[in-house]
């Protein structure tokens, strides 16, 4: 893999300090030695560089001049001028501007990929062709290079050319068509982005197997992922349910398929929560903490099957045992019991929850344009090699010079020209 550059000096990692005997050097961590272009835009593609260069990638994320990412804009600004999300999830990326769309861009580009292991994109299938840059092009420089390739509908088929968001994913994925009440319209399902971050970790996912694919000896490829796949591929038993028996799933509100009571119910104190009995035994427990053991050997309720059948009976049995206590009352006597219960959690609750805290979910930082910040820590958590946080997201070209210096050998007369000519 590629021979990193950059600092070298000792940052705290995400894991607790007092888990770990020293902190950790960014080249300690698991990615190291590890150049990652990403010249994508706003989350889908550029997550993948998140979770790369938290642990330990060298992610460089190339953005136009002058402009640069739309995620700067995108979400709640701060007095830098940028927003939280790109704070947030830019982190760890340093940050150069380079005009593909020219000559001596795309050139310079070329250059880049020469010494890089990973390219990040997101553009419309067949743009960074028309500019000399598609894949084929690139693996004639860089046989070994991985290229991750995110856009609405993939590389291939009769929509590959249309655009797409997150959204647009979402319903042509079926998820939307699942989310919302059984009597009401389909509505967004908690995130307009979820679509971008899940297809982010598959391309994460992706880069990870082709980069091993790359240390056993074989050549680079490149990674195809479109939008709705990604969430279609998370929709478990529908595909194969329509199928074998013309199933169609419809919208269920707060409970889901073959299995009951599986749902949200509100408390007495007007706060709510999941319950999730996934089996016999788990309604067993929660027949008992209720006072209903009876329901637990009644033919009526003692199965899933017959539960299913019985849904609202049912519902309506654990809704009035739930509507007459606290929340808290609840949580204890399930927790006690051995019944799956939980809070239905505002991000004010988990800035308050004990769990969060223990786990150190979130994550305190000092940024130098903004001053302390607090954003999610990086998942997964490894034993040995766990995350490392270098900085949050960096203003629009702080890193051209010194990338372009270090690696290109620009000089400053070269560096000042392209600039004026608005190539970086």
């Amino acid at each position: 893999m590629t021979e990193r550059t950059g600092d070298n000096s000792r940052v705290p990692p995400f894991a607790s300090p007092a888990a770990l005997l020293s902190d950790l050097l960014p080249d300690q961590a698991v990615l190291t030695n590890i150049r990652v272009l990403d010249i994508a835009t706003f989350v889908a593609a550029p997550f993948c560089g998140t979770i790369l260069g938290d642990f330990g990638a060298e992610v460089i994320k190339i953005e136009q001049p002058g402009e640069g990412d739309a995620l700067r804009g995108f979400g709640t600004r701060t007095e830098c001028g940028d927003t939280l999300v790109w704070l947030s999830e830019s982190r760890n990326k340093k940050t150069v501007t380079l005009n593909l769309n020219t000559p001596e861009g795309a050139d310079i580009f070329r250059k880049l990929v020469a010494q890089s292991d990973v390219v990040l994109e997101n553009f419309r299938p067949g743009t960074l062709e028309k500019w000399g840059v598609g894949f084929e092009a690139l693996r004639a420089i860089n046989p070994k290079l991985v290229m991750l390739r995110v856009s609405a509908y993939g590389q291939t088929g009769p929509k590959r050319n249309e655009p797409g968001f997150a959204r647009i994913a979402h319903a042509f994925g079926g998820l939307s068509n699942l989310a919302g009440e059984a009597d009401g319209p389909p509505v967004v399902p908690g995130s307009t982005s979820l679509a971008d971050y899940i297809s982010g970790m598959w391309g994460a996912i992706g880069v990870l197997l082709a980069l091993r694919h790359v240390e056993q000896g074989g050549d680079g490829q490149f990674i195809d992922i479109g939008l709705y796949e990604s969430v279609f591929r998370l929709l478990d038993e529908i595909a194969p349910a329509y199928a074998k028996y013309g199933t169609i799933r419809q919208r269920m509100g707060a409970d889901t398929v073959n299995v009951a009571p599986h749902s949200h119910y509100r408390t007495a104190d007007g706060k709510w929560v999941a319950v999730a009995c996934t089996n016999d035994r788990m309604f067993e427990r929660l027949a008992a903490v209720m006072g209903r053991a009876d329901m637990a050997t009644s033919p009526f309720y003692a199965t899933s099957i017959a539960r299913v059948e019985r849904r609202a009976e049912v519902n309506a049995v654990v809704a009035d045992w739930i509507g007459a206590l606290p929340q808290a009352e609840v949580l204890d006597i399930c927790q006690k019991g051995g019944v799956p219960c939980g809070p239905v959690y505002s991000i004010e609750d988990i800035f308050e929850d004990a769990q969060y805290k223990a786990r150190e979910n979130l994550m305190e930082v000092e940024d130098p344009r903004v001053g302390k910040l607090t954003i999610p820590a990086a998942i997964p958590r490894l034993s040995e090699t766990p995350a490392v946080f270098r900085h949050t997201g960096r203003g629009l070209g702080a890193d051209t010079d010194s990338v372009l210096t270090s690696l290109l050998g620009l000089d400053a007369a070269t560096l000042s020209r392209l600039r004026a000519e608005r190539v970086i």
